[in-house]
């Protein structure tokens, strides 16, 4: 990347395992400096992330906020103190596999909050700074889900995830003119803690029989595609959703 993140500072959600810690520290390998990592109920995952960042150089805050409740996003938004240059909004979950008939309102507000509602104020927080510089980058994490309609039970983690693919092509619209490309990625299946939880060996045998590259996708796959959308070889690039799935679903 010719050392154009060097100095830079990023703002990664749901930083203490998977995609969203992978991000962290491939950005930390690409010269990103300085991070806020935010995270909810894995404290020594996010450490080893700290951890990770600083063996590469970097510097690394890690903030504890539960993103499904709106009293944590307004409390991770407050620890926001300095302008970012890059933003990454990861955190999100399908929270539980539930039906029609048992679904509740509570667990219907948790994933939208956690998915949708987190994004878009953390975005709004951070915005202000990017518009300030002229510059500035946003990758949100949206799911082959918004595509297919996901899975048994997950029918409002699709509609969230839709939400969020929606959403960066608006952000980008009203964005870009100021300097901050915004775009997404679609990850489809894989093989991380998110899929220990709610998937099990026949579902994920299955979705391996389909994908045309035949196997699960890496955190490190996705983690990479955002890099991507956040440097200079994406310049041209706004308000895409862009699909790692190993050609699972082709638009």
């Amino acid at each position: 990347m010719n050392n154009e993140f060097s100095g830079k500072t990023a703002i990664v959600t749901g930083a203490s395992r998977g995609i969203g810690a992978a991000t962290a520290v491939a950005l930390a390998r690409q010269g990103v400096h300085k991070f806020l990592l935010q995270y909810n109920s894995y404290p020594e995952g996010v450490q080893q992330t700290c951890a990770a960042i600083r063996e590469l150089g970097g510097e690394a805050v890690a903030v504890q906020a539960d993103l499904s409740q709106p009293a944590g996003i307004h409390s991770f938004i407050q620890q926001i103190k300095e302008p970012a240059d890059i933003l990454v909004n990861n955190a999100g979950s399908l929270v539980a596999r539930v039906r029609l008939p048992e679904y509740t309102e509570d667990l219907f507000d948790r994933v939208m909050n956690l998915n949708v509602k987190s994004a878009w104020f953390i975005t709004q927080a951070v915005a202000p700074g990017m518009i300030d510089k002229g510059a500035g980058s946003i990758v949100n994490l949206s799911s082959i889900a918004a595509r297919n309609g996901g899975g048994s039970g997950a029918t409002i983690y699709s509609a969230a995830k839709a939400a969020v693919s929606t959403i960066t092509k608006g952000l980008a619209k009203e964005l870009a003119p100021k300097g901050v490309r915004v775009n997404a990625v679609s990850p489809g299946t894989v093989d991380n803690y998110f899929h220990e939880q709610f998937s099990n060996k026949q579902i994920l045998d299955a979705v391996v029989s389909q994908t045309p590259a035949g196997k699960l996708g890496t955190n490190e796959e996705v983690a990479d595609t955002i890099v991507f959308l956040c440097s200079n070889a994406s310049r041209f690039i706004y308000g895409q959703t862009i699909e790692v799935n190993g050609g699972m679903y082709m638009v």
